[in-house]
């Protein structure tokens, strides 16, 4: 495990060159979020006091997203699929054939890198909004709660990075990934609850989605917290995903062998 210790390091150090960037990214990622949050404001307004929607109030609704600004800061692949795709394309991922490198720890280790590097950089900005919507946040539900919620934020990133690993495994066969990448990214906006939360939609179209990895994505470790999600419905929840993340590794396993065959070097 020692040289992937020293690639995380490597990624944090090569990370903090850009800060700047990621601040920027920080804060720009911010208007759209007080765009949403002012939407719901007049939303609960129009309704009256005391109004919900479903089974959020006005308070629960502003917790969810500020939530789920957290979960997504910690989770979300930051153009990792772009960079994989791009180095199968350009013929640099030869140098992994031939070192005793896994190409798939390679990259996680720099995912993991990356988020810290992100959160580290983002955490001011983030904190000094959480405070302004002070007023809205709620605590976890219970302890349960919040050890569930950990355990499902960690889930996540794994299974945000192997979907994504896998999906640039196509760079295999096709020449360029970006539409593939942006159908995927499309679905998984909508269906893993960042527009809006998934209890909210008709029950049929709620329990489709659970046939997919997109709730497990964002909307399930939000709802642990906000013990939306709890008992026995929380326990079947973690090992479903837990499923989908052994499933997703699996895949881009699959992707990888099949891929590596025809694969024949452009370059590096």
């Amino acid at each position: 495990m020692r040289k992937y210790w020293h690639v995380f390091l490597v990624g944090m150090q090569n990370n903090l060159t850009y800060r700047f960037n990621f601040l920027a990214r920080a804060l720009f990622g911010l208007i759209p979020l007080v765009a949403i949050l002012c939407l719901w404001q007049t939303i609960y307004r129009g309704k009256g006091p005391g109004a919900s929607v479903g089974s959020y109030s006005l308070a629960e609704m502003i917790s969810y997203y500020l939530l789920m600004t957290v979960v997504d800061a910690l989770t979300a692949v930051n153009e990792d699929d772009w960079q994989i795709a791009a180095d199968i394309r350009d013929g640099n991922i030869s140098q992994f054939l031939l070192k005793p490198i896994d190409y798939l720890w390679y990259r996680l280790s720099l995912f993991v890198s990356g988020r810290i590097t992100y959160l580290a950089v983002a955490l001011v900005p983030l904190v000094i909004f959480m405070a302004c919507f002070h007023q809205y946040l709620t605590l976890p539900a219970g302890a349960p709660a919040l050890v569930g919620c950990l355990l499902a934020i960690a889930m996540t990133a794994l299974l945000q990075f192997f979907t994504s690993y896998a999906m640039a495994m196509l760079a295999f066969w096709v020449l360029e990934v970006s539409t593939f990448i942006f159908i995927l990214f499309a679905f998984e906006y909508i269906a893993s609850g960042h527009l809006f939360p998934l209890d909210i939609l008709p029950p049929t179209l709620e329990r489709a989605l659970y046939y997919t990895p997109f709730p497990y994505q964002l909307y399930f470790p939000v709802s642990l917290y906000m013990g939306k999600i709890a008992g026995a419905e929380m326990v079947r929840g973690l090992f479903v995903q837990l499923a989908w993340v052994v499933a997703t590794y699996f895949l881009a396993r699959f992707a990888w062998a099949r891929g590596i065959k025809r694969y024949a070097a452009a370059g590096g």
